[in-house]
């Protein structure tokens, strides 16, 4: 299975051994080698210093990199041991019957949106709401409280939103300085309806952490959308690349205030969507689903969530990662999250800013005395071969050995081709100079 989906999916990494004594890039008193700006960035770990629980938990450790699940129940020692088999360390929202101990003893946090009985140390943050951006509209309308798919719930002038409302009154009903972080999900308003200037006070306002779904491999209408809105053609939607997009917007709207928070990925499993008649509806194949995490990350994701719920197709679910049906999806969600695991302390880097080549995306990091280089395919550019240009400082390496794999390729003047089979297909590179 690893074989074949790592051939399958698509980001480069890159490992450069720089020097005799290799050293670890940007580490102070010992100038990095390679002379490239950084892209900007919240902090990494050190972020969650300021959050007193999180820190407890181990947030702060280079080596750990946030894999959660939405909304899942835990009532047994195996939903634990399943969830952690399959790389998750975090639930963003969990049943009023969840046992908070049986998280807390296995090591693993939580995000809910309220204290849950029991509920402790493992608690790392709390939920504000999920897709307030939809439901109300931006907006600072009397609110009354009523959610998504409940009517109108606002209650000022004719198309007053009240989303802002929304998201103080939920916030304000939290506990507040309690060494808890605040967390938001979005959902397309913010990622296509809205003004940046309203969706600026969705991402900046509330949280500590954001994320925003846009599920583009099983939303039937999305491409639609993304067509009349952002001017993408039928050629270019539904791609890996949609992911990224987004994590990019997001990351724009976050930097307006000139502070930054983590901003997670948030990848669907399964069916999510449910038609009445069956028509349109349509799942993630697990290759896609890792050529989506993966496109995030290079796009800066700080985390990954996990829609878990299949509400359509031969098999409705709120567990996909647990049932016997998506085994297929669980093997390939497992694979790279257990290559995430393995690469933390690289993405818990702040990232260097370099072109690797046309029809490519990229993320150049440095960690421990090596460089590392995510890439996929570039949306609006069709699979294929792709040549990749090495900084000059790096351009010393013979070969470089394809990471889970098992083969090598050369390098001449600094400049190595692999080919990228599939819109989400990904490889890892470690570079011998």
């Amino acid at each position: 299975m690893a074989g074949a989906l790592v051939l399958a999916v698509a980001a480069v990494l890159i490992v450069v051994n720089a020097s005799a004594s290799p050293r670890e890039p940007g580490t102070p008193g010992k100038p990095s080698v390679v002379q490239l700006s950084r892209v900007p960035w919240e902090g990494g770990p050190s972020y969650y210093q300021r959050f007193s629980v999180a820190a407890a938990a181990g947030w702060t450790n280079p080596s750990f990199f946030p894999i959660g699940v939405w909304y899942e129940s835990v009532l047994t020692e195996q939903d634990v041991a399943s969830d952690q088999a399959a790389g998750l360390n975090l639930y963003v929202e969990l049943t009023e019957d969840s046992d908070m101990g049986l998280i807390r003893s296995h090591g693993m946090s939580a995000m809910t949106s309220k204290p849950l009985p029991g509920y402790g140390a493992e608690t790392v943050g709390w939920l504000i709401a999920d897709e307030a951006d939809m439901f109300p509209r931006p907006g600072n309308a009397p609110w009354d409280g009523r959610l998504g798919g409940e009517g109108t719930p606002c209650k000022g002038a004719k198309d007053e939103g009240c989303g802002f409302t929304a998201m103080r009154t939920l916030k304000d009903k939290l506990p507040k300085n309690d060494g808890r972080m605040y967390y938001a999900n979005y959902g397309k308003g913010v990622g296509l309806w809205w003004s940046d200037e309203d969706n600026a006070t969705f991402v900046n306002n509330y949280t500590d952490i954001v994320s925003t779904d846009m599920y583009w491999y099983t939303d039937a209408g999305i491409c639609v959308e993304a067509k009349t809105i952002l001017k993408f053609p039928d050629s270019e939607c539904p791609r890996a690349a949609g992911y990224g997009w987004l994590l990019d917007k997001e990351r724009r709207l976050d930097g307006m205030d000139q502070r930054r928070q983590p901003i997670y990925g948030f990848v669907e499993l399964g069916w999510p969507f449910n038609d009445k008649d069956g028509s349109g509806v349509r799942t993630i194949d697990p290759e896609q689903v890792q050529g989506a995490v993966m496109n995030s990350l290079i796009h800066e994701a700080r985390g990954i969530i996990y829609f878990n719920h299949s509400f359509g197709g031969p098999c409705t679910s709120s567990h996909i990662l647990r049932d016997a049906c998506y085994t297929g999806v669980r093997a390939a969600t497992t694979e790279v999250n257990n290559q995430i695991k393995q690469l933390a302390p690289v993405l818990n880097t702040q990232s260097f800013a370099h072109t690797f080549g046309s029809g490519l995306e990229t993320m150049l990091k440095g960690h421990d005395g090596s460089f590392y280089v995510f890439a996929m395919t570039r949306r609006g550019s069709e699979p294929g071969n792709r040549m990749l240009t090495l900084p000059p400082e790096l351009r010393s390496a013979a070969k470089v050995e394809v990471l889970f794999e098992n083969r090598t390729l050369p390098v001449k003047d600094g400049r190595f081709t692999d080919s990228f089979e599939k819109e989400y297909s990904y490889h890892v590179y470690k570079i011998t100079a």
